[in-house]
């Protein structure tokens, strides 16, 4: 049951204590021990025991969590309810409980027991009873996410003088999943005839851990000759996934691998797999996460190990926040990127999160070809080491001049803190623009930067704070959105193939699935390519007549051939084609007269783009004069907050969205007839439900892209292969960035890096 070593955690506690001995302060214990099942209801008592100082009248302890915790709002008042909490002193001495949604980073949450009208003596105790059963509560619910070490952390001010000193040897229990709820089966999405790749097959539980739980014979079944590749394979219990690895495919074709439980039952079937001889192949990577040194949970090991053995990504990287990054935890995260980095089969870079606030340009990823370079940090903000303090970059463009001679990338990010790109942006450096993570969708991020004449791709990651980088669920807690995922069309899976693949912006982001995805434009008159942003390098043209995703090209055509073609796991709903900010078109595999009885209502956005940014959506839809046979929710993640069908006639929910977006399928009876009443404490509606078609109705409600959409779709759709050709027109002047935004129907989207084209005068 490893724990995070404290010697690595960014973190300040007071610099006075009353003394140096640990007796002093007293001890802590936890009972049970163990392992106990994610979001499971248990009761825990944390046993304080006062040391050689006593604790006196208005002193306190708190029993701390980490910032990824979602045990859920713990509570002192309702004894018969989830989460009921107690505390006793053993002499009798009055405590008063409270509980704080922020506390000191990375112990973001904490109750805090106070004495009131006594103290206690050494070798007194205080017990804190979490989910407490004896006035009829069911008990706390554990947290959402498997953790090898829960801490309990507990601080005392023994003194009573507001200062609060850790208690060493914190107790801990280990979070292990749940049964099985879903089965995955991961393959790559392109690779060329006779390259090597691997299948891995997990079954999850129903929060997203990968479960030792699931046992059995399996039995794959794919539609082409695969070399290597068994009819079937044994999953052991106790083992959380099973990995085929060195399989390959000597023709071309669209790979698809379904997977059968022994009854038969096919349980899993694999994302496409594109087979085509082509330069490049297509990498799938989670850039962007946090281990329990930082805010995050685990220890940085098992990050990577995650990422490689149960993620199934071809590459990843580590990124704390870099005012918690200790000097003995950026060595370990270069030995970890040195000692996991395999070249052709896993690829790891060392960086990290430099962290800055907005006012001073916001948050940005740096990626380090090589280790043992320096970290050049927004501040020392939760580090008492200053003696390399001249190291700091206290702004994002003193970041950038700092790291001019540096062999490294930078991804604009939006965290707690967004990235500023009108205060700070080199494209020597930083190369891609993150706009989708477990904090939600960012398009923003990438348009804002169209009219400063910016050209960087798009780049998806999860920000996982919950140890499962490439498979980021959000939990129960504030994350509304699924991790995302990136691909890389690189020549070769190594540190070089990707940089040079970054460096030209040939990648694609979703926000969380993996799909094929290959945009080109065609010149009839020709064009002049530029490997690198011609305006920034002293770089020649090459000419071409054709360019893909990212590329930089300049030609004298009023209008291009824009080449799409998305390979899909499930049906694809619309292809959105882009030309900067402005939507010209939109492409669906299905015609009017294929949409059947099945309306999808859809609510999105965020209130602003700072920390707040989460919308809640409460609300309901009436179908007046028809009937609801059945309704399935789209991206519903929290399984606590509802979407539900309440009556024939009316579906309620009570969720969030950080960007996203979120929403339901109804299927009517009959022939479409009635009006839709849609009721949130943001906007209000109503439509004729006839007048429903491909199209969405908008009803804004404010806010960053902020609304509810209603169309109607296919009773079943079939679309998961969708190529086509369409012509688009090229504004005279300036940057025309072409890109696209997939969205397939159970609730993911995609986005190509843009195409930069701009005319020749």
């Amino acid at each position: 049951m490893p724990k995070v070593e404290s010697h690595l955690v960014g973190q300040v506690f007071p610099a006075a204590e009353p003394g140096e001995d640990p007796v002093l302060y007293g001890s802590v214990d936890i009972s049970p021990k163990g392992a106990f099942e994610a979001r499971s209801l248990q009761t825990f008592t944390v046993t304080y025991t006062v040391g050689r100082f006593g604790l006196d009248d208005t002193g306190a302890i708190k029993l701390a969590f980490r910032h990824s915790n979602d045990w859920g709002m713990l509570q002192f008042t309702d004894p018969a309810a989830v989460n009921y909490v107690t505390a006793t002193a053993s002499n009798g001495t009055p405590l008063s409980l409270s509980y704080t949604s922020l506390d000191q980073r990375p112990w973001y949450r904490s109750i805090t027991v106070l004495v009131t009208g006594g103290c206690l003596s050494e070798g007194d105790t205080i017990t804190i009873t979490l989910g407490d059963r004896s006035g009829g509560s069911p008990g706390v619910k554990v947290q959402t996410f498997c953790e090898s070490g829960l801490e309990f952390k507990l601080l005392a001010d023994v003194c009573a003088t507001g200062q609060f000193i850790p208690i060493p040897d914190s107790p801990s229990i280990e979070v292990v999943p749940g049964p099985v709820a879903r089965w995955k089966a991961i393959l790559p999405t392109l690779r060329r005839p006779g390259e090597a790749f691997r299948l891995g097959i997990k079954a999850e539980d129903l929060w997203g851990n990968p479960t030792d739980q699931a046992e059995g014979m399996l039995t794959l079944t794919a539609n082409m000759n695969v070399t290597g590749l068994p009819e079937t394979v044994h999953l052991s219990k106790g083992s959380r996934a099973v990995v085929l690895e060195g399989l390959s495919v000597a023709e071309e074709g669209t790979l698809r691998i379904t997977v059968a439980d022994e009854s038969g039952t096919r349980i899993a079937e694999t994302p496409p797999l594109i087979v085509r001889d082509c330069p490049r192949g297509g990498y799938w990577a989670d850039m962007h996460g946090q281990s329990g040194e930082t805010v995050g949970i685990n220890t940085a090991r098992e990050y990577f190990s995650f990422a490689r053995d149960l993620a199934f990504l071809d590459a990843t990287g580590h990124q704390a926040n870099d005012f918690q990054i200790n000097n003995a935890f950026w060595q370990l995260i270069n030995d970890l990127a040195a000692e996991y980095n395999e070249d052709h089969r896993f690829v790891t870079f060392p960086g990290y999160e430099w962290s800055g606030n907005t006012a001073v340009g916001g948050d940005r990823n740096v990626y380090f070809r090589n280790e043992g370079r320096q970290i050049r940090r927004s501040s020392h903000a939760l580090l008492p080491d200053r003696s390399d303090l001249d190291t700091d970059a206290n702004t994002a463009a003193r970041l950038f001049e700092d790291l001019q001679d540096e062999d490294c990338v930078i991804y604009a990010h939006v965290g707690g803190r967004y990235a500023d790109i009108a205060m700070a942006h080199d494209p020597r450096l930083e190369t891609a623009m993150e706009i989708h993570s477990a904090w939600g969708t960012f398009e923003w991020l990438l348009t804002d930067g169209f009219p400063l004449g910016h050209r960087a791709g798009v780049v998806c990651n999860s920000d996982g704070h919950k140890g499962r980088p490439g498979a980021s669920y959000p939990g129960a807690a504030t994350y509304g959105a699924y991790g995302g995922l990136t691909c890389f069309l690189a020549e070769e899976l190594t540190r070089d193939g990707l940089f040079e693949c970054l460096r030209r912006r040939h990648h694609y982001g979703t926000t969380g699935n993996r799909l094929h995805l290959d945009v080109q434009a065609s010149f009839s008159g020709g064009a002049q390519l530029y490997e690198r942003d011609p305006r920034y390098f002293d770089v020649a043209a090459k000419p071409v007549d054709q360019v893909m995703m990212g590329d930089i090209a300049s030609t004298g055509d009023e209008a291009v051939e824009l080449s799409i073609e998305c390979v899909s796991a499930t049906p694809i709903e619309r292809i959105d084609i882009l030309n900067g900010s402005d939507v010209i078109d939109t492409l669906y595999g299905y015609a009017p007269e294929d949409l059947g009885n099945r309306v999808r209502v859809v609510w999105q956005g965020a209130e602003y783009r700072g920390r707040g940014r989460q919308t809640l959506w409460k609300g309901h839809a009436t179908f007046s004069g028809n009937r609801i046979l059945r309704m399935e929710k789209v991206n519903a993640w929290n399984h606590e907050r509802p979407v539900e069908q309440a009556s024939d006639h009316q579906v309620t929910w009570d969720t969030l969205t950080t960007g996203n977006f979120g929403g339901f399928d109804a299927w009517l009876e009959g022939s479409l007839t009635g009006t839709l009443d849609i009721e949130t404490g943001h906007v209000c509606g109503q439509v004729e439900v006839p007048a429903l078609g491909m199209e969405d109705v908008v009803f804004n409600a404010g806010g960053l892209e902020r609304a509810i959409r209603v169309f109607r779709l296919p009773e079943t759709n079939t679309c998961r292969d969708f190529k086509c050709s369409v012509k688009i027109s090229l504004k005279p002047r300036g940057d025309n960035p072409i890109w696209v935004r997939v969205t397939t129907e159970d609730g993911f989207n995609a986005w190509s890096s843009p195409i930069f084209l701009y005319r020749e005068e």
